[in-house]
């Protein structure tokens, strides 16, 4: 039955009826076809940003492609907020946004790094044979900047938590469905590392 279908078998299904490609749908969500693929597999799932554009696009809703208890549940709230100043001034107004918001969790701060595609890594190895004509790690660098602006947390307390992302323009917060537990996990194409705890001032 179409209920036990998973994840994976529901996006190609509903790609192959809006009669897209893997490579059009990646354009379309500006991400790798390699990403796509990995979704389709079961592999892994879409970062937070592309649920919307993909049900958009599919024209099917985000609950249809993931009623079959996948990780993460799409109870996303999201606000508009100012952040504005340096680099140091912007994170330190983010983890306030956050501990304002979510009073009485425990707050862990993540640190984010995109996953280099396939063709990323080869442009990124073709540049360092050339050696100091070209600066080494470009496309690693030019990656990293995808996500420069924003900050990341997991909001845990007894009974849930949440995944939280935090932009200079506004807070979006997702209840997962299952909690994570591990320091370093991954989704989409963005590895996690949990940098440990945000001090509440006092603490």
């Amino acid at each position: 039955m179409e209920t036990n279908l998973t994840f994976g078998q529901k996006l190609k299904d509903a790609r192959k009826k809006a009669g897209l490609t893997q490579e059009q749908l990646a354009e379309k969500l500006a991400v790798s076809r390699q990403a796509v693929t990995k979704w389709e597999s079961d592999k892994g799932l879409p970062d937070v940003e592309n649920w919307k554009t993909l049900s958009k696009v599919l024209n099917v809703s985000i609950d249809y492609l993931l009623d079959n208890g996948e990780q993460l549940d799409l109870s996303v709230t999201r606000e508009e907020i100012t952040v504005s100043g340096g680099i140091t001034k912007r994170t330190a107004q983010k983890d306030n946004i956050v501990l304002e918001k979510f009073k009485g969790g425990e707050i862990h701060r993540l640190m984010a790094k995109q996953i280099l595609t396939k063709t990323e890594r080869v442009i990124g190895n073709v540049l360092g044979f050339l050696g100091d004509a070209v600066p080494f790690g470009i496309p690693e660098f030019l990656n990293d900047m995808k996500n420069i602006d924003k900050a990341f947390y997991l909001v845990n307390f007894p009974d849930k938590q949440y995944f939280v992302m935090v932009t200079d323009e506004f807070i979006e917060s997702r209840l997962l469905a299952e909690r994570i537990t591990q320091k370093k996990f991954v989704i989409g194409n963005i590895r996690f590392n949990d940098c440990g705890v945000v001090k509440r001032k006092g603490d």
